[in-house]
């Protein structure tokens, strides 16, 4: 394959998820029509780290050598460290390898790293003092503007094995998709999940999960044995993000789970009597395009 008819992104989705369904990786570039070689390099980069983009080929050579860069993809994914000095420190120590702050920052962006990853690598607990005391004005003032929800659009939607688990690639509008695991295949066929419009919480800190990066949610109104996925209003487009009126604060970076910022507001979340989605009454609103429903769960609460 040439250098410039590099996969898209739904391809690479869908390499991973023919893989998961057990497909061989000659069955694979059969069905595709790709080299096989290109099929092993996208699952084996899937199995390093959850990760199926293809780095970018600037020509530009890596200062790490490739057993380097799998140590450091380990050292990122398992010891969630606060900034990047901390993992580059980690990282040093672990491989001998003598790197700047700078190249552990590139190579983890290369390699699709949010998070830590896009830390400015400054020491915490400065300002101790002026964070203690306004802590507990913000403990008060917890409410669904903590949250970033946001439009997004499934592009790849694959069943895995033995599982009610759905492994999905979604557009968020950001350049690289979002891979989401969920048990979706429960309550909806997934034939109905592809290409569908969701409603997405993309501040949650993505967390490894059976070899994949779970890096948002799809929310959904949910009853002890129903569940519809919530949809946004016509017109809507990836990466749209929601707005509540009355609270009108800006969402977190990334949602603290010692904080837990998630389950103080998710009990406020309901659908209402016509099976708009709300907050404390508050709609789930696109600007300007309205409204997000679920289907027909009204008085339901959202997860």
């Amino acid at each position: 394959m040439g250098r410039g008819e590099e996969l898209s992104e739904f391809q690479r989705g869908t390499v991973v998820g023919c893989h998961l369904c057990q497909k061989s990786v000659r069955e694979i570039s059969a069905l595709l029509n790709l080299p096989r070689s290109t099929v092993s390099a996208v699952i084996l980069r899937w199995k390093r780290g959850g990760i199926t983009t293809a780095l970018p080929r600037s020509g530009r050579p890596h200062k790490l050598k490739e057993e380097h860069r799998q140590l450091l993809e380990k050292v990122a994914l398992e010891k969630c460290l606060p900034s990047i000095k901390a993992i580059a420190t980690e990282f040093q120590t672990a491989s001998g390898a003598n790197v700047s702050c700078s190249t552990v920052r590139r190579e983890l962006h290369e390699m699709g790293f949010r998070g830590p990853a896009s830390s400015n690598g400054k020491p915490k607990g400065q300002k101790t003092s002026k964070k203690q005391a306004g802590l507990s004005q913000e403990d008060a003032a917890v409410d669904v503007s903590h949250l970033d929800l946001r439009v997004g659009r499934i592009m790849t939607a694959v069943l895995l094995p033995d599982t009610d688990s759905v492994y999905m690639q979604i557009d968020l509008g950001e350049v690289i998709p979002r891979t989401v695991v969920s048990e979706l295949a429960k309550h909806v066929p997934v034939d109905q999940v592809q290409n569908r419009l969701v409603v997405v919480l993309c501040n949650v800190q993505p967390v490894v999960e059976g070899g994949v990066v779970n890096e948002a949610k799809i929310l959904c109104a949910s009853s002890r044995d129903k569940l519809e996925i919530l949809d946004p209003p016509g017109g809507a487009a990836p990466g749209d993000r929601m707005t509540f009126q009355g609270f009108p604060g800006e969402p977190d970076k990334e949602l603290n789970p010692k904080k837990k910022l998630w389950e103080q507001v998710q009990p406020d979340l309901r659908t209402d009597a016509r099976c708009v989605a709300t907050y404390k009454g508050a709609a789930f609103e696109v600007v300007g395009k309205g409204v997000c429903k679920a289907a027909t769960m009204s008085q339901s609460e959202i997860k």
